[in-house]
């Protein structure tokens, strides 16, 4: 009787050990979740406050700068749909007597190179450009040791960009009426502005 009352003791203390260990595994687990519902709790009120540009209760000033950053980013993506809408209203108005046409003044330019941009750029940029244009073209003719392949690329980049230059050559000269000159506007402004001023 004494070991059986033994025994049972010791499957009474050995159950109470388990379920004192199972009750602490569950807190924990019960503490570990609730840790985790609180930052989620935390990362969804941020972000919402993010959508809702709400203001958190304590700023810093950093916090207002990077807001003006926001507000400047704000104007200028602003700014460039402004410019492409006016782009686009100037692509699709209904040329007028005398306008050149962009997409003439594109193709020509990407297949040409610096020689379509005489169609409608300024004369200023495009004789010098032709002139260096066809003496490269022909001293790489005259070497025999460039592989073509190593001069690809450099017309990859080189002939799209030419085209897009002859197109706002083109675009300037309907706007304006006369050619114009797309690189070096900054010289010709303080050329212009008399001395004291």
């Amino acid at each position: 009787m004494e070991r059986l009352a033994a025994l049972e003791a010791e499957v009474k203390a050995d159950a109470d050990a388990q379920r004192s260990r199972k009750e602490a595994a569950f807190s924990k687990v019960r503490e570990q979740r609730a840790r985790e519902q609180a930052e989620r709790d935390a990362l969804r009120a941020r972000q919402a406050e993010l959508v809702t540009r709400k203001k958190a209760p304590a700023r810093h000033d950093d916090d207002a700068l990077e807001d003006v950053g926001r507000g400047d980013e704000l104007g200028d993506a602003l700014a460039l749909a402004r410019r492409a809408h006016g782009v686009k209203q100037e692509l699709t108005r209904a040329p007028r007597a005398g306008d050149k046409s962009v997409v003439k003044s594109g193709v020509a330019s990407m297949l040409l190179g610096p020689l379509g941009w005489l169609y409608a750029g300024s004369l200023r940029e495009a004789v010098p450009a032709s002139v260096a244009w066809l003496l490269a073209a022909a001293i790489i003719s005259k070497i025999s040791f460039i592989p073509m392949f190593l001069l690809l690329p450099v017309l990859i980049v080189a002939l799209p960009l030419s085209g897009i230059a002859g197109a706002v050559y083109a675009m300037q000269y309907n706007r304006t009426g006369k050619r114009q000159r797309l690189f070096d506007k900054d010289k010709d402004k303080s050329k212009k502005q008399l001395p004291g001023k």
